[in-house]
């Protein structure tokens, strides 16, 4: 029988590259994203279902699940890709922002994961793909948000896995580095009110480490080759990286204590310790 593999964020990035490398391998692919109708390229591939699946819209979701498996049958593995990241000052941070980085990159993964479990724990097997970031492992100033949820889901897959492994279903982790989609684009959605002026040095710092940052990214297919293993190499292996950035970066914070780490990255940013205030009186 055929496996299944169900995608979240087909549309561009890693979604897609991971879409296509699954059904390039014979896999049954269903490649979900918010817009359908815009696809023009992973509808015609043999094996390929795509349909709307937004993971803010709870119907969506369960429709989604349900149109997978009227066309195949079954569902082996589920790869939460969908994502952004919200960057910027959190003081300048309106409050719609925060919750929709926590509902897009957490809730709706939660969402997500509940609609298939059901299934998967009937079937007795699966695995369970949650792309991270070496951004749940380690922080870059003004991310409060996007490493918050990060965070969560190193921590909630981590957890799961305890739950799931008796009923013959894997999590698995994958933390890319830098990686060559839209992050830095239309999936990166900055805030600043340049009248605070007391994190502009620092959000220009930021700004200006991007172009660099992104000149060491890696391809799509890289990340995509590392989720495949990930799905089908069948070892009780929770934590994948992704990307050359990606070891050297989680090396080394592997090798540092906090202070040392978090002084480089200060270093780095120009960011120092404000003098003690003077006393009243």
């Amino acid at each position: 029988m055929t496996s299944t593999v169900f995608i979240t964020g087909c549309s561009s990035g890693i979604g897609r590259a991971t879409a296509q490398l699954f059904q390039a391998r014979g896999w049954n692919v269903v490649a979900t994203m918010r817009s359908p109708s815009q696809e023009n390229g992973l509808a015609q591939l043999e094996r390929v279902l795509v349909t709307r699946l937004d993971v803010q819209d709870e119907d969506s979701i369960q429709a989604a699940v349900g149109a997978a498996l009227t066309r195949f049958g079954r569902i082996d593995v589920l790869v939460n890709n969908a994502g952004y990241g919200a960057y910027g000052p959190l003081e300048a941070t309106p409050m719609r922002k925060v919750r929709r980085q926590f509902d897009v990159n957490v809730h709706g993964l939660i969402a997500t994961t509940q609609a298939v479990l059901p299934h998967l724990r009937r079937q007795r097997s699966g695995v369970i793909v949650n792309i991270s970031s070496i951004g749940g492992r380690l922080t870059f100033p003004l991310g409060t948000l996007y490493h918050g949820t990060k965070f969560a889901v190193e921590g909630l897959s981590e957890a799961l896995h305890y739950e799931l492994l008796p009923l013959g279903v894997q999590v698995k982790l994958i933390e890319p580095g830098m990686v060559k989609t839209d992050f830095a684009g239309r999936s990166f959605d900055f805030s600043n009110d340049p009248a605070l002026a007391e994190y502009q040095p620092v959000v220009q710092a930021l700004l200006g480490a991007l172009g660099p940052m992104a000149a060491a990214a890696s391809e799509p297919t890289t990340v995509a080759e590392v989720i495949f293993e990930a799905a089908t190499d069948g070892r009780d292996r929770l934590r994948y990286e992704a990307g050359a950035d990606a070891q050297h970066l989680l090396a080394t914070r592997r090798a540092a204590d906090d202070a040392t780490f978090l002084g480089a990255i200060r270093s780095q940013f120009g960011i120092a310790r404000a003098p003690a205030a003077a006393s009243a009186g």
